[in-house]
């Protein structure tokens, strides 16, 4: 199956740009309401997702308490958690599952690495669920 029929186009997707602050980070995410946000460079090219968890570590570590602080600090300097790798855009299903398990998306990049989207782990249960109902009601139960 072609994964592209899960993907949620860049265009429709909140990401940041390496040279992004703390600020604008917190306040996209604040905004969109989203946990984690993918990191991309000026070209492009998918660098790396952030979550609140590594924004907050990373003002508890920096002493920040004050927003006009976070204006002076890069995201690419806050450590990450968790490593969100992601998928080629001709992956099969069964690398996006295992992805899936740890990340609550996946992004999705093409052949020269940029990024054109993401596959929520929301998208991939509805869709495993409805195989399991078909292929349930295939067996009559």
């Amino acid at each position: 199956m072609n994964i592209l029929f899960f993907l949620t186009p860049k265009n429709e997707v909140a990401y940041l740009f390496e040279d992004e602050t703390l600020r604008q980070a917190l306040e996209k995410m604040e905004f969109r309401k989203f946990s984690c946000i993918p990191i991309l460079s000026r070209d492009g090219k998918y660098t790396g997702t952030i979550s609140e968890g590594d924004l907050l570590w990373a003002m508890k570590r920096m002493s920040i308490s004050d927003m006009k602080d976070a204006e002076n600090v890069s995201i690419m300097t806050i450590l990450r958690r968790a490593t969100f790798k992601p998928v080629h855009v001709d992956s099969n299903i069964e690398d996006l599952l295992d992805r899936a398990i740890n990340q609550n998306f996946v992004p999705v990049v093409d052949d020269k690495g940029s990024f054109i989207g993401i596959i929520t782990r929301k998208v991939i249960i509805k869709y495993c669920y409805s195989e399991m109902k078909r292929l349930s009601a295939l067996k009559g139960e």
